[in-house]
């Protein structure tokens, strides 16, 4: 059963979320420059955030990491190159000097982020448009259907340890609109029908992306990365998703396993 407190949110949220989502579109369908500053952005901005959920507040040296994770993405992107790849590890290398409380979480998640924005860069620049809508709509749609199905249904918890609001209900539904994406692209692209389980396997990612940052969340006992963002906290609350399905696709690829391309 619902209640009316289950949907106060949902106006700020709401609006907020389609302020955040017009400029991530704005730079992906742009490319270029426009891509290049938001992947500056959401780096520096998330490893800011990450500094300061795993070590005791020292707001100057978070601040430094973030413009560190910055750098080293705008470097990255623009020098191109294997060798440069290693700037990707740097924010984690430096960040774990001096006092932390979890630096093994703080290396390892810091990596995922500076890998998935570099990962989704490289989606867009190497594979295309399409393909980065893709993906985009397919965190998107899970999240989506995962909300709205969670909260209409309800039900059993998929891990209330880690993550107490999510659902089995909601985590299904994830998958569904997941799926539905992949029957539009393969229906628009001429793809096969594996696209559709595709699809619901980086839901699945992107789901746990999001646990794995509520987990970080609670061991800092924190309800929000920060409140940059109304209603929905943090810019990790935000793409911590999108970090997981990236990073997946990423090495789904990696290990030589075939991955969808979109012409036409």
């Amino acid at each position: 059963m619902t209640g009316p407190g289950k949907w106060t949110d949902l106006r700020v949220r709401a609006l907020s979320g389609l302020i955040v989502l017009a400029v991530g579109i704005f730079a992906v369908l742009q490319g270029g420059l426009a891509l290049l500053l938001l992947a500056m952005a959401v780096s520096g901005l998330s490893l800011w955030e990450l500094a300061r959920l795993t070590g005791p507040l020292h707001p100057q040296r978070s601040i430094l990491i973030g413009l560190l994770a910055a750098g080293a993405m705008a470097s990255v992107l623009h020098l191109h190159g294997p060798f440069w790849l290693a700037l990707l590890v740097l924010p984690s290398l430096v960040g774990m000097i001096g006092a932390r409380r979890d630096r093994l979480v703080y290396a390892v998640y810091g990596f995922a982020i500076m890998l998935s924005v570099y990962a989704f860069v490289a989606f867009r620049e190497g594979f295309g448009l399409a393909f980065a809508m893709w993906l985009v709509l397919v965190v998107i749609t899970s999240d989506l259907m995962g909300y709205f199905g969670g909260r209409l249904i309800g039900g059993p918890k998929f891990w209330p340890r880690l993550s107490p609001k999510k659902t089995w209900s909601g985590t299904v539904a994830g998958w569904a609109g997941a799926g539905l994406v992949g029957i539009g692209f393969a229906l628009q692209f001429g793809q096969p029908v594996w696209l559709i389980l595709f699809s619901a396997l980086t839901a699945f990612a992107a789901q746990m992306g999001d646990i794995v940052e509520s987990a970080i969340k609670r061991r800092a006992e924190v309800k929000d990365s920060s409140n940059l963002i109304p209603g929905h906290g943090g810019l990790l609350d935000r793409f911590d998703a999108l970090i997981g399905a990236a990073v997946f696709v990423l090495a789904w690829g990696f290990f030589g396993l075939p991955l969808p391309i979109f012409e036409g």
